[in-house]
């Protein structure tokens, strides 16, 4: 009898090892990745089946984050959304970051992922990261923004809750205008860092609140600003003209993205 309850048990691993060596995410579950739940709920959804999904290892801030992929890490720098800076050594920490660093740090810890490229903006950032949009499934409870039905954009859900605002780098992308569209509801909404004197609040000290001199003194030597540093297009504006006539001609903080002269056109 023993003999028999031996053989019953080899097959079995046997054939578990076969099944989970010709699965996508075999190389997680060795890994010690807690998978097999989220891999029910991918297998599930005729629309998710299809892709190839990836365990978060880190969130960097809100717009930036590591996943394993191919058995290496990959650092991924999102398309089209802009958090405010929390680890840029050239940078202050600035108003709302920590706030967008912890939502994307709920959000994304322990979950799988999957990544969508867009040709329209290159493979990789200046410093090497993939630029891509990052998915991850709705059944945890977060809305369906400009997903298929059951995922979720994380990019622009970090823009629709006001943890960031839409960022063109250079060209139009993919869903350009559906990020637009969400700042500018979160705008109206006063959600996250629209909301009404979010910056000057006394737990943020001088270092975590706008990075803008009320003397207008901007600083030109390093790339210091983003769009989410200014309350008004105008201020961007006069941030832009300022240095650009100080500094040689040159857009040091990267402020115009579509190159037509005028800055953060998404500000009000």
């Amino acid at each position: 009898m023993r003999w028999i309850l031996s053989i019953i048990g080899i097959g079995t691993v046997f054939v578990l090892g076969l099944y989970l060596g010709n699965t996508s995410d075999a190389p997680l579950l060795r890994q010690g990745f807690a998978v097999p739940a989220l891999r029910s709920e991918i297998i599930a959804s005729t629309n998710t089946a299809k892709y190839k999904w990836y365990p978060v290892i880190k969130v960097v801030d809100g717009d930036t984050l590591t996943i394993l992929k191919d058995q290496k890490n990959t650092t991924l720098r999102l398309i089209g959304l802009d958090t405010p800076e929390t680890v840029d050594p050239r940078k202050p920490v600035q108003c709302f970051g920590k706030e967008a660093s912890e939502k994307a740090k709920r959000v994304l810890a322990d979950t799988l992922v999957r990544i969508e490229t867009d040709p329209s903006q290159g493979d990789l950032d200046k410093y090497g990261r993939t630029l891509a949009y990052v998915f991850l499934l709705s059944q945890t409870g977060l809305p369906a923004y400009a997903g298929l039905p059951d995922e979720t954009n994380f990019n622009m859900l970090m823009i629709a809750e006001g943890f960031g605002h839409e960022y063109t780098y250079n060209l139009p992308y993919k869903y350009q205008t559906q990020f637009k569209e969400a700042e500018r509801k979160a705008r109206e909404e006063k959600k996250g860092l629209w909301a009404p004197n979010v910056c000057s609040d006394p737990k943020n000290d001088a270092s975590t609140t706008s990075v803008i001199s009320s003397n207008e003194q901007y600083e030109c030597s390093r790339n210091l600003y983003n769009c989410s540093s200014f309350a008004t297009q105008a201020e961007a504006q006069s941030a832009f003209e300022f240095c650009r006539t100080s500094g040689g001609g040159n857009d040091i903080h990267k402020l115009d993205s579509d190159g037509d002269g005028r800055v953060c056109e998404s500000l009000p």
